[in-house]
């Protein structure tokens, strides 16, 4: 886990506050969620077996112990847990080190959020070499904090990712907005009791409360995350 001294919390004229933002990785500010399913694939192939393309929605914004779990049980596949993860994380890093897309959005939001000083982690269930990879291309200054899969007990869909990041800020979870584009991470938010934009990446998700669904990080402002913390008086 990497940090700064977070910035001041940011009130509205209202009264109301806006304490940070906590952003996914996959999906939600890179668009990588199909490079893992396309290495999953690359992978298994090697190994002789095919992927079911049904498959995809289960092992989608998980951590990386419960999708190669599942790819291993689905398939028979004979290779070790810990086999598997090597194999996946190499084939990722050598992915986004040809491409590195980035959501439309993505810099112009994390841009603003600097901008006026809001403090800003990153919440992966990846592992620590792949953020520090992908924080390359998506700007590590923009960041106060950033949270890995594997440093902590429980990633997501448990809230302990969240929890960690709102601590390590020295802020409120239910004054976070989380940005997140998958159910385990929704799920791993809302748990955390944080307020949750969603912009589904693979699977559709639906709006409920304290979970605000757009169709795109270009929806997503300063004004519109403040705006939901308004909403919660």
């Amino acid at each position: 886990m990497t940090s700064t001294v977070p910035a001041p919390v940011t009130r509205t004229a209202e009264g109301s506050a806006l304490q940070a933002v906590l952003l996914d990785m996959d999906g939600t500010l890179v668009d990588t969620e199909g490079f893992w399913w396309d290495v999953e694939a690359e992978v298994f192939a090697g190994l002789g077996h095919t992927l079911d393309d049904s498959w995809r929605h289960v092992v989608v914004g998980g951590p990386m112990s419960r999708s190669a779990g599942f790819l291993i049980e689905a398939t028979g596949a004979d290779i070790t847990l810990a086999e598997l993860t090597v194999l996946l994380n190499q084939g990722f890093e050598e992915r986004i080190g040809r491409s590195l897309p980035l959501m439309p959005g993505a810099t112009r939001l994390l841009a603003e959020l600097a901008a006026h000083e809001i403090p800003t982690a990153l919440v992966s269930a990846s592992h620590r070499r792949i953020i520090d990879r992908v924080l390359i291309s998506l700007g590590p200054q923009y960041f106060a904090l950033t949270v890995a899969g594997d440093e902590v007990p429980r990633t997501k869909p448990h809230p302990d990712p969240y929890l960690a990041a709102a601590a390590g800020l020295g802020v409120d979870p239910a004054r976070c907005a989380v940005v997140e584009d998958t159910a385990t991470g929704v799920a791993a938010a809302e748990a955390a009791g944080c307020q949750v934009v969603v912009v589904p990446s693979v699977a559709t998700i639906s709006p409920a409360p304290r979970r605000t669904v757009v169709g795109s990080l270009e929806e997503v402002d300063l004004a519109f995350l403040r705006g939901l913390m308004t909403q919660m008086r």
